[in-house]
């Protein structure tokens, strides 16, 4: 049996830098929240910024970032656990938190979202943690698997019509597992969850697209699908029984502001990277 890693591969994985990027300085970070809280409170947008700032960082991979951004959006001093505001709004900021961050794997793959999910969890109370779901909604079984389906290929649909179809089959061809894949995943993580607002941590199907946007413009660089996912935030408007703040974020000035804010935290969280990257040149 393996317990060890070969002395020579060890030295060799740390050669790149394998650790996750650190947080910013806490002034850095609050700086940045308030001013962009601050903006989603006037547009009455707060949930979508408070899923756009998970995912934004979760991308950038800054795992502590996400402890700071809870203890931001839970207490009135961050620095003060007795300031935390009550247990109700708490566990519901936690929970809209977990499933952006959970959501996020669909854009950016497995590792970033554990690493991130920890750095939450690891910043949670043992109250609120005890307060949230412990019970798998998601487990795939011969009577809900159809369902599952039925739920991903709707929202596929309403991404991307009127070009679904023709996705679908390009999609295919690259693999025939690929397509199926992505369509159960959409069915299974993001899509809102089969009870709606009844379930702890439900995301709108325009928040749902608020994730896909903010991981997709930090990651940077896959311009296509990114488009495919702002266009998706434009179509949520077209959803039955919106509330006022996804009514605001799928209309073009919502969507323009979600994307701006996006950059905004990303610039702010990844300014001291940057001046690294130029010290070495």
């Amino acid at each position: 049996m393996v317990k060890h890693l070969p002395p020579a591969v060890k030295h060799l994985l740390a050669l790149r830098n394998p650790e996750a990027w650190p947080s910013p300085s806490l002034g850095k970070l609050h700086s940045v929240f308030n001013r962009t809280l601050n903006e989603a409170k006037h547009r009455n947008a707060e949930n979508g910024w408070l899923v756009l700032s998970t995912c934004t960082l979760l991308t950038t991979n800054r795992p502590s970032s996400l402890g700071h951004l809870y203890r931001f959006v839970t207490r009135s001093d961050p620095n003060l656990l007795e300031s935390r505001k009550s247990l109700a709004e708490v566990v519901y900021k936690a929970a809209l938190m977990r499933e952006a961050a959970l959501k996020s794997v669909i854009f950016v793959g497995v590792p970033r979202t554990i690493l991130s999910l920890t750095g939450l969890k690891d910043a949670l109370e043992e109250d609120v943690y005890a307060a949230l779901r412990k019970n798998s909604i998601r487990e795939a079984t011969p009577q809900t698997i159809e369902a599952t389906v039925a739920r991903g290929q709707a929202l596929w649909n309403s991404i991307y019509q009127p070009h679904a179809v023709k996705l679908y089959n390009k999609l295919g061809d690259l693999h025939p597992d690929f397509i199926k894949f992505i369509i159960q995943a959409y069915g299974t993580v993001l899509a809102p969850l089969p009870r709606g607002d009844l379930e702890q941590g439900n995301l709108t199907r325009a928040l749902g697209s608020v994730v896909g946007i903010a991981t997709l413009r930090a990651e940077s660089r896959v311009g296509p699908q990114l488009i495919s996912h702002v266009f998706g935030l434009l179509k949520a408007r077209n959803e039955e029984n919106l509330n006022d703040e996804d009514k605001y974020l799928s209309s073009d000035e919502g969507t323009e502001w979600v994307v701006r804010t996006i950059d905004e935290i990303v610039d702010a969280v990844t300014s001291e990277e940057a001046s690294l990257a130029k010290g070495k040149l």
